[in-house]
């Protein structure tokens, strides 16, 4: 990564929908330049797609909630198993395998309490491998547009 592989991805981290035009001009640089890189930088992963981010109330899921599950046998099949399962349930933002109490946190949207108390009851404490589960409702999830850019590394 140069200083010009950095540019080109802090632009696109803030408009991953700009055109090839817009990129090149901003940085500086050829639109053929500019499209080589970021093909160049999707080649080595560096890029792993381009997404939209959407408000959980807009879609009728006003309440979020953080799920600690502890597993057990503690394997790396039956963790990587539950990890897979759960990222796949429409509730699920984002899953983490993590260290300390609990082995997966799962950060979830539902429509309202009553459908949190049935996930976590229905969907996880009923699962064998699944032994404690602990859940945080979140008041308030704040992610301002600065957070939404890694920075590039120098």
């Amino acid at each position: 990564m140069d200083a010009l592989d950095r540019a080109i991805l802090r632009r696109l981290q803030q408009d991953g929908r700009q055109t090839n035009r817009d990129l090149a001009e901003a940085v500086g640089i050829a639109p053929s330049t500019a499209l080589e890189r970021t093909r160049a930088l999707r080649a080595r992963g560096v890029i792993t797609g381009v997404h939209a981010a959407v408000d959980p109330v807009a879609l009728g899921r006003s309440v979020q909630a953080l799920v600690g599950v502890r597993i057990r046998p503690q394997s790396r099949e039956t963790i990587e198993s539950v990890r897979d399962s759960v990222a796949k349930m429409p509730e699920t933002l984002g899953v983490f395998v993590v260290t300390g109490n609990e082995d997966i946190l799962i950060h979830v949207a539902v429509p309202g309490t009553p459908y949190l108390r049935d996930f976590v009851l229905d969907q996880l404490a009923r699962r064998k491998e699944i032994v404690d589960v602990r859940t945080t409702v979140v008041y308030e999830h704040i992610r301002p547009v600065e957070q939404t850019e890694l920075p590039a590394p120098r």
